[in-house]
């Protein structure tokens, strides 16, 4: 098993990419921590428990400093340490520049930005104590080619880019390695959201034809959270079918 006993948390866990990623993490012998602003996360983590997982969950908004440092905490405790953050946590609020409102671009840049800060710094402040980690972050394709009505998602997932890069040169001599994924179009409930007519119009710029599923984005967060990638720091690994241009 590729994480056997690492302790692995992951925000936005509750569901989509989250939640197959802790499915995937929990096969590969990890015990999880998992972080959701949804009470659904003690949920997922009973599906986890039920099929043999060791499984910590806690409802959390990764933008309440005070609230995440406590968790990460107790988790440490429990576990005795931290050895993967994957950054998961997103929200989107979409809306042309001239009819996007402040609220609008704040709530995004809090969560997909500001939590990612929030979240990476209480816990790779462990990781260095052990001199070990792994943290992958969620970027998006969108990062690298825009996307019309998505100032404040892109904004976001840029800067996670940015962010990566500074950390893996800062934390690399902890042995900590910090990378990112950009996914493309893929099956969530979040993307459940958009039009129809939009989710057809996306499929011309796949040259594979099709979009994604959350399992594909959950391999690459294992692919990075592995002894198998400890070489590989800084990158922004994308994985959108071939739409990123």
């Amino acid at each position: 098993m590729r994480l056997k006993n690492k302790i692995a948390l992951i925000t936005g866990a509750a569901n989509g990419i989250g939640l197959a990623t802790a499915q995937r993490f929990a096969r590969e012998g990890a015990k999880l921590i998992l972080w959701d602003v949804s009470g659904k996360v003690d949920e997922a983590a009973e599906l986890l428990r039920a099929a043999g997982g060791d499984v910590l969950s806690r409802k959390i908004s990764v933008t309440d400093e005070a609230a995440v440092e406590e968790a990460a905490q107790a988790a440490r405790a429990h576990y005795g340490r931290i050895d993967i953050l994957i950054n998961n946590a997103g929200i989107t609020r979409d809306r042309t520049l001239l009819k996007m409102n402040r609220r609008e671009w704040d709530e995004v840049i809090d969560v997909n930005l500001t939590g990612v800060f929030i979240c990476t710094r209480t816990v790779a402040a462990v990781m260095k104590d052990q001199q070990y980690g792994r943290i992958v972050s969620a970027s998006s394709n969108v990062a690298i080619r825009g996307n019309f009505g998505q100032t404040n998602y892109v904004a976001s997932k840029s800067a996670i880019i940015g962010m990566t890069k500074v950390w893996a040169m800062e934390l690399g001599k902890h042995n900590i390695t910090v990378n990112c994924i950009a996914p493309g179009f893929i099956h969530s409930a979040m993307t459940d959201q958009m039009p129809e007519e939009v989710k057809k119009s996306s499929l011309p710029l796949i040259p594979l034809g099709h979009w994604g599923v959350p399992d594909d984005i959950a391999s690459g967060y294992l692919y990075l959270a592995s002894d198998e990638a400890s070489f590989v720091s800084g990158i922004c690994l994308t994985i959108d079918g071939g739409a990123a241009r």
